[in-house]
């Protein structure tokens, strides 16, 4: 694992247990500090206190004065949580993994640091950036919102790279992560009952770069305006951020599993990083020609009778599902789910790919009041009576696309539950 001198003989109060805070847990009591650690889930808490070091206790009931931080799960509302404001009123600072990462920094051998943050993408290019690495024979690991929790890793040797995808939860918990690399590949309205505003969580996503070392570098996505103004800030500052502008002309016949515009962008935006860090061409086009995708994200589960069955589960919200439709030319749509928002604005452009949409989830209804007149519609309900439906009607070169536009916490655990009861249907064809 990860730790730090630094944090030895300090105190330390962790609230949320998961993978990524009992990591923390772990390599906070393998330094040597003292840890308060605590979770609403009695499952997780029995974990924690089988840590030698560890102490369970609900920390709202503890005088935090002096401690060295507040370790705060990136999934518990900053905004509203009475603990966060407990630890403000105390001056105590409230940070999360990615901050402890950077702390101790300065206990690894040299390294470089890659952070990838946008509203959508970011999981597909971090995973991407880390490929194309490893394919060239450079040590390198990938962490943050994405694969494992970084600081239950072991440590990379001399010359190796660390991959960090960033949600901006993970930022607003981070202060002096200082990139190698910092990426912002695009910024949509999301998540804004976290936030004062869309200014707030694009405010967010900006702070990547405020953490930046002057000489590091930034690539930035210029496919709408706020990124583009954040990069026209960075300019201002003297800074020369790469940028990826949309519609970039590029060649992805090699890239099997690249396919859409989408993923033209976040390819672009890869080779930059990529080439900052000192690859060749000849080392990123291996890397981008043997990437295979990731599971949940235009993941090509089966193909059956001629027909396509894709699994882009992932795909939680419209602006991440409009390049999708737009990868393929003649689509069974699967959409719905907990939504969040009123309206598949985003992804009106690509509506002509669309043979027939199959609407399942809480939102059902809505989006199929939404769909009828644009295209064919069923009211499906279910995802696996969508599947069926879909599977009885598609004919071959035709691609059967779950990407629901929507969370999936009416009827799913996460995205992730969701796509594997999507491969679930489809084996059962």
């Amino acid at each position: 694992m990860i730790v730090a001198h630094v944090w030895a003989g300090k105190r330390y109060a962790v609230l949320g247990l998961a993978r990524s805070g009992l990591a923390t847990v772990r390599a906070l009591a393998a330094a040597g500090a003292y840890v308060v650690a605590w979770d609403s889930d009695a499952a997780a808490r029995s974990v924690a206190e089988a840590v030698d070091g560890v102490i369970v206790h609900d920390p709202a009931l503890l005088d935090l004065t002096d401690a060295a931080g507040l370790v705060m799960s990136p999934g518990v509302p900053l905004n509203t949580h009475p603990l966060a404001g407990q630890a403000r009123a105390a001056g105590v600072p409230i940070i999360g993994d990615i901050e402890l990462f950077a702390q101790a920094r300065a206990d690894l051998p040299p390294h470089k640091v890659v952070g990838i943050t946008g509203t959508n993408g970011k999981s597909t290019t971090t995973a991407l950036v880390h490929h194309i690495l490893k394919t060239a024979g450079i040590p390198t690991l990938m962490g943050g919102n994405i694969g494992l929790p970084v600081l239950g890793q072991e440590p990379l040797p001399a010359g190796g790279v660390y991959v960090l995808e960033l949600s901006s939860y993970q930022i607003d918990l981070t202060q002096s992560l200082d990139c190698d690399v910092a990426v912002l590949l695009n910024i949509t309205p999301d998540h804004l009952d976290r936030y004062d505003g869309f200014e707030g969580y694009a405010a967010s996503k900006a702070r990547l770069f405020a953490m930046q070392s002057a000489e590091h570098a930034a690539v930035v996505g210029t496919g709408d305006a706020t990124s583009t103004a954040i990069a026209g800030t960075l300019s201002q500052k003297g800074r020369t951020p790469t940028t990826i502008a949309p519609g970039t002309s590029v060649d992805q016949s090699k890239w099997p599993s690249l396919q859409g515009p989408h993923n033209a962008q976040n390819a672009l935006a890869a080779i930059a990083v990529c080439e900052r860090l000192g690859l060749s061409p000849d080392q990123i086009d291996a890397g981008l020609e043997s990437f295979t995708g990731l599971p949940h994200r235009m993941e090509r589960v089966a193909t059956l009778d001629g027909v396509a069955y894709v699994n882009d589960s992932k795909a939680t919200n419209p602006e991440s599902t409009a390049p999708a439709l737009a990868a393929f030319p003649r689509i069974h749509w699967i959409v719905g789910g907990k939504a969040k928002g009123d309206d598949l604005d985003a992804c009106r452009p690509a509506f002509s790919h669309v043979v027939r949409a199959y609407t399942i989830g809480e939102a059902g209804p809505r989006f199929a009041a939404i769909l009828q007149g644009e295209m064919p519609v069923e009211e499906a309900g279910t995802l696996a009576a969508a599947v069926r439906a879909a599977a009885a009607n598609a004919q071959p070169g035709e691609t059967v696309l779950l990407s629901p536009a929507c969370a999936s916490f009416d009827q799913f655990r996460d995205y992730e539950d969701r796509g594997a009861a999507f491969r679930a249907a489809v084996e059962a064809l």
